[in-house]
């Protein structure tokens, strides 16, 4: 009997070892590298600033959405996809806009992931937040590469490194199965029409918007440019280029309709062929930049440039 109690004993206080073991490993001091910034998170973050909407969803995406504490910019979305929806609904808003200095500061937040336009030139101050106990990583990916490293030290940091992987290879796979049904077929020369009025407000190389174009078998007409993401360009510019699609960006203002009366309208786009025949794709602009929904803006371009072969889906 005494045999008994003493391994009962010995059992539990192997398995009291080995889950304050596990507990010292839960909290030791993740560093993740963020374009030359060091994070260290000590602790896993509870309450967390998700500053675009981009990055709201791709907190849902990975199973957490219940840390959010606050997201931004919801002025230039579109609304949630289906399958994010309902979490999406009870997200709370810190801004319906960008991020104010205020609201950050006093939202309680231990961790803020935001777009890189929220940040310094008038937006939110890195070092300040870090100084109210916050750490910062910033999401401004211009490859794949850039844009799974962020969801790496996601996982890493919230300590679901299987899951961010999970979803990574979900996303290369439906990428993948694009580019099956495209094989073969030159790239169709696309126009990004964000906005217009001295000229058409597009987007570069560097901007993820043209690899996303790309994967589904198109060539931004302006991906040559480079130094910054988004630039203008002439009409006759744009015209010279001889696009054979216009991507449209959707958000509240001005309206995809709104935008295509002034393209239409317009005495240089309205001459282009893509014009008179209406080959207008509309996306929504959360839809383009890194986070939940790339495989999902790789499927929505390429059923709009290829559509006798998407036609089914």
């Amino acid at each position: 009997m005494k045999k008994q109690i003493f391994a009962a004993l010995a059992a539990l206080a192997l398995t009291f070892a080995a889950q304050q073991g596990a507990g010292a490993s839960d909290a030791a001091p993740v560093t993740v590298d963020n374009y030359g910034r060091k994070v260290t998170v000590t602790e896993t973050p509870q309450r967390v600033l998700t500053l675009g909407p981009n990055c709201t969803e791709l907190f849902i995406a990975l199973g957490l959405g219940d840390k959010i504490a606050g997201n931004t910019l919801d002025n230039h979305s579109r609304g949630p996809l289906p399958e994010y929806a309902a979490e999406y609904a009870r997200v709370p808003e810190l801004n319906y806009g960008s991020a104010t200095r205020e609201a950050a500061l006093t939202s309680g937040a231990d961790f803020v992931f935001g777009i890189d336009w929220e940040f310094g030139g008038g937006g939110l101050d890195i070092a300040e937040l870090e100084a109210n106990g916050m750490n910062v990583l910033v999401e401004r990916a211009s490859s794949f590469d850039e844009a799974y490293d962020e969801i790496r030290s996601l996982g890493k940091i919230f300590k679901i490194e299987a899951r961010a992987e999970e979803f990574i290879k979900e996303q290369e796979r439906r990428m993948k199965a694009v580019a099956d049904k495209i094989k073969g077929r030159e790239p169709l020369r696309v126009l990004v029409y964000d906005s217009g009025s001295s000229g058409v407000f597009t987007c570069s190389g560097e901007n993820f918007e043209s690899l996303l174009i790309e994967r589904a078998g198109g060539e931004n007409v302006f991906g040559g440019l480079t130094g910054k993401q988004w630039v203008t360009v002439s009409y006759e510019e744009a015209v010279a280029r001889e696009p054979q699609v216009i991507v449209i960006h959707d958000y509240d203002s001005p309206s995809v309709e709104a935008k295509i009366a002034e393209i239409k309208a317009n005495s240089a786009l309205s001459q282009l062929e893509c014009v008179k025949n209406e080959r207008f794709v509309t996306i929504a602009l959360e839809s383009v930049l890194p986070g939940s929904r790339m495989a999902y803006a790789v499927e929505r371009f390429a059923a709009g440039f290829y559509p006798e072969i998407f036609a089914d889906e």
